[in-house]
């Protein structure tokens, strides 16, 4: 199931990945390097959700 939540996290991302192939394209190497990190983190996080009683 697609929820806003999920369309979020995947659209966040995206746009990490395809900005750091942008700036790896350009030479920029080290700012490449921080936004496929991002990209990794944001694709492999749960985000909490409370617990309903």
């Amino acid at each position: 199931m697609n929820t806003p939540k999920s369309l979020y996290k995947d659209v966040t991302t995206g746009l990490f990945f395809v900005t750091g192939v942008l700036s790896f394209m350009s030479g920029q190497f080290i700012l490449s390097t921080l936004l496929f990190g991002a990209a990794s983190l944001a694709s492999n996080l749960n985000v909490a959700v409370p617990a309903r009683i």
